[in-house]
């Protein structure tokens, strides 16, 4: 029999967790995570992990496995996914998997191409313009250089943006036309359903979820995890502006106001990641 893998995928604060728990159920599967900061065990409320009792519903994997302190990638990700996959399969012909990090979910359904080694000479100077000028300078000349890639990825993350960059300097191509080889075929079935709800309806819930999470005590999880701002896992929507909040920029009800509107940039930046998939069945949950 065939083995098919359940992709549930969706921009934050959609509803893909409560969603692919109640497919589990049906299918007698554990929900496999597939969101890049919910990997990491200090992370818990500003990255929307899900609930003690959603935990206990059905068993999850890849949630909380890793430290922040640690240097973890796609590319990793796409090795631990396929070997749980293997030993999970054993026993599961279908399996659900949730999330809404793109890259990963690219990663494991398609595989990561062969990008060049770094070049740090190139990367130095980037990193020295970006202190001198700051990020927006980087942001601007990818946005001239690989628009295709400015408009796909998370452009407030810094790692991300210098290697784009770095990778189209030193190679004379845009950093987007690395990511035009045949996916590597899967020794399983693959089926992605994504999930969305019309703007205002899924704004109101961003919104909602954020004052939620600061109730649930997001800033004193921020403030406990302050001195690993410059890690590349705290450079996420929700702790990086209580991070201003603290050093004094402004106060916690503009932080607060931040990160509502910075999540709605995120979620929107999601949607169009996956508009250029034309393998995803969506389902408006409105």
């Amino acid at each position: 029999m065939t083995k098919k893998l359940l992709v549930i995928l969706g921009p934050t604060a959609v509803g893909k967790s409560g969603f692919a728990i109640e497919k589990a159920r049906q299918l007698h599967s554990p929900v496999i995570n597939c969101d890049s900061r919910q990997i990491f065990r200090e992370l818990k409320i500003g990255v929307a992990r899900p609930s003690d009792q959603q935990l206990a519903a059905v068993k999850h994997y890849l949630i909380a496995t890793h430290s922040i302190e640690d240097h973890y990638t796609a590319g990793l990700f796409e090795l631990e996914a396929l070997a749980l996959l293997e030993e999970l399969f054993k026993t599961h012909d279908t399996l659900v998997m949730a999330g809404g990090s793109g890259f990963y979910i690219d990663a494991l359904c398609s595989g990561l191409d062969d990008f060049p080694p770094a070049d740090l000479e190139i990367r130095e100077r980037l990193m020295q313009q970006m202190e001198g000028e700051g990020l927006e300078s980087l942001q601007r000349e990818l946005e001239r250089l690989d628009p295709d890639t400015y408009n796909s990825i998370d452009i407030s993350n810094r790692q991300r943006v210098v290697r784009a960059l770095e990778v189209t300097l030193a190679t004379g191509r845009p950093f987007s036309s690395f990511k035009t080889s045949p996916a590597k075929e899967r020794p399983f079935e693959i089926e992605k359903i994504g999930l969305r709800r019309n703007r205002e309806s899924l704004y109101a819930r961003i919104d909602a979820r954020v004052d939620e999470m600061m109730s649930d005590g997001l800033e004193a999880e921020a403030r406990s995890l302050l001195q690993y701002r410059d890690l590349p896992a705290l450079n996420t929507v929700g702790y990086k502006e209580l991070f201003g909040y603290f050093d004094g920029e402004y106060p916690l009800e503009e932080a607060v106001r931040l990160i509502k509107r910075n999540s709605r940039h995120y979620a929107k930046k999601q949607m169009t990641y996956w508009r250029r998939d034309s393998s995803i069945n969506w389902i408006d949950l409105d």
